[in-house]
């Protein structure tokens, strides 16, 4: 077919793919890994204390009970508030006490009731 004139002749091009970039690097060999876990944040324990506000009808022995299911723990509440209360019997509506949380026990409140 003859080439019409003022258009191009593009009968010498030749198909194909050719570059001009680098060739790729060989990919990563990643036999050798292995998986697991490692953090170099130091390790959270669970809080050791949490607080309980007074109200009118608690005794430490009450709030032992709710706290750690036994009411003869009241010791534990009020050694940890030696510097809050003087005298074990009386505690005062509204004083915001340290209740030490026990490592052993299931009976763990979240929040204050």
């Amino acid at each position: 077919m003859a080439n019409e004139p003022g258009k191009p002749d593009f009968s010498n091009v030749k198909s194909g793919v050719e570059s001009t970039a680098p060739p790729a690097p060989a990919k990563p060999d990643f036999s050798n890994v292995s998986s697991g876990v490692e953090s170099t944040a130091p390790a959270t324990s669970a809080p050791t204390v949490q607080t309980y506000t007074v109200v009118g009808g608690d005794s430490l022995s009450k709030i032992a009970k709710k706290f750690y299911g036994n009411a003869n723990k009241w010791r534990e509440i009020f050694e940890a508030n030696r510097d809050r209360i003087s005298n074990p019997d009386m505690i005062q509506i509204g004083q915001v006490l340290k209740i030490p949380v026990e490592k052993t026990s299931s009976k763990e409140p979240t929040d204050h009731e």
